[in-house]
């Protein structure tokens, strides 16, 4: 290579075009009498413009220019040590990010994507780090518009998350609050199921902890809607129950409020004793009228609540909606209006039935032929 060709190439400099504890001056053409050694001795320079930044700050207040080596040039890795330099013409910023990055409007370095704020971003319009999908503002997020960091799925604002939509960290579930869900809608941690606010949970819509069945709110509970621990049945608000539906500890049978019973007891119906057990009532067609009442909450999706709704639960776009409590009275007064007359006498001929007591529940007053 001639002396005239040169080795052509870029170098950054302080604010006040120092490096190194030299002055130098733009335009400027600078000889060192020294035997110059990589790192130690010489004037240093890059051949690409991206690479001057693995040894300095991408700073917008440095100076960075073109220059040309016209002495003898040793080229380890990236880097290029002189001992004849010329400073040909300072960089713009504008300039320089077209250098440094191969996408287009980017003001980060190393972007293969467009419109990108930080650095090695292959995706669009991220503000982050190492992002290969688009519209995050976190950093290595391999999915869409992310605001946490480390996500492969969509919309999340929490770290390490492979689903959708997650305030969480660590989450492959989407839409969940907590951490490590496997599943949808959990604001707990570590839960295999949906909608649960305990933890460790398989089952779905528990609010204790290590359920592995439904609407739990004790802990440790395999069958469902348990309000107590160590169950193993189902409906029971006590503790160490193998049965099901009962109040009590300890039983191996169902329906009882009392401790270690074997036997299931009679029931009573409108406050009377009758000769229906539980498995009586819970076969029979009335109870299965019954189960038809839609108490407690039902799921409203975001897309259907008021705007009172939205500013009573401002959480409902992470989550995608919110459970709204159902009056009881207004629970009842649907179910007996969509029942049919045959199914209002299967109702009136429950055990013991009586007209006062159902109205007093229920607020439907009923006539007895």
């Amino acid at each position: 290579m001639s002396e005239s060709e040169g080795v052509r190439g870029y170098k950054v400099f302080n604010p006040d075009w120092t490096c190194r504890n030299k002055q130098y001056t733009c335009p400027g053409k600078f000889e060192e009498d020294v035997e110059f050694y990589m790192c130690e001795k010489g004037m240093h320079f890059c051949k690409n413009a991206a690479d001057c930044f693995n040894y300095y700050s991408f700073n917008i207040r440095n100076k960075v220019a073109e220059v040309i080596a016209y002495g003898d040039v040793s080229e380890v890795g990236d880097k290029c040590v002189t001992n004849r330099l010329e400073i040909v013409r300072e960089i713009p910023w504008a300039e320089l990010l077209e250098l440094v990055n191969t996408g287009k409007g980017c003001i980060g370095l190393n972007n293969t994507g467009y419109y990108n704020i930080g650095t090695d971003n292959s995706g669009n319009r991220n503000v982050g780090y190492h992002n290969s999908g688009d519209d995050n503002t976190g950093s290595r997020n391999s999915g869409n518009k992310n605001t946490g960091n480390d996500n492969s799925g969509k919309q999340n604002t929490g770290w390490n998350n492979m689903g959708n939509g997650n305030a969480g960290f660590y989450n492959t579930g989407n839409y969940n609050t907590g951490n490590n869900n496997s599943s949808d809608w959990n604001s707990g941690d570590h839960n295999g199921g949906k909608r649960n606010t305990g933890d460790w949970n398989v089952g779905n819509r528990n609010s204790g902890d290590d359920n592995a069945g439904d609407r739990n709110t004790g802990d440790y509970n395999i069958g469902v809607r348990n309000s107590g621990s160590y169950n193993r049945g189902y409906g029971n608000t006590g503790s160490w129950n193998v049965g099901n539906w009962n109040t009590g500890d300890c039983n191996k049978t169902n329906f009882s409020n009392g401790c270690f019973n074997t036997e299931e007891s009679k029931m009573f119906f409108f406050n009377e004793p009758s000769n229906w057990t539980f498995h009586d009532w819970h076969g029979s067609k009335a109870r299965e009228i019954i189960c038809r009442i839609e108490f407690n909450f039902k799921w409203v999706c975001a897309s259907d609540m008021t705007d009172e709704e939205k500013s009573a639960h401002p959480d409902y776009n992470v989550v995608g909606g919110y459970l709204k409590r159902i009056e009881d009275k207004e629970a009842y007064w649907k179910w007996w209006n969509d029942l049919s007359d045959s199914e209002r006498n299967i109702i009136k001929s429950i055990p013991n039935f009586n007209v006062d007591i159902f109205k007093e529940i229920t607020g439907i007053e009923v006539f007895i032929n």
